[in-house]
């Protein structure tokens, strides 16, 4: 693959995981200690891409505050 191919996608999924990582945080400040204490959350991530035939799908855990 090419320099290019190989940085922008790069710059895509360091977006997508800081990002994700800011939203995930906010959602748990949001639901507050109360909820989220001791907890695990379920998590899923679809990546699509137009013009190519892709659906990739990323399941997890997500350990709530302790």
């Amino acid at each position: 693959m090419s320099e290019e191919f190989n940085m922008t996608m790069r710059k895509f999924l360091k977006q997508v995981g800081v990002t994700s990582q800011q939203a995930i945080e906010d959602a748990m400040r949001a639901a507050g200690a109360e909820t989220t204490v001791g907890k695990t959350f379920e998590a899923k991530v679809v990546l699509t891409i137009d013009g190519l035939d892709v659906e990739h799908v990323v399941t997890g855990k997500i350990a709530g505050r302790s």
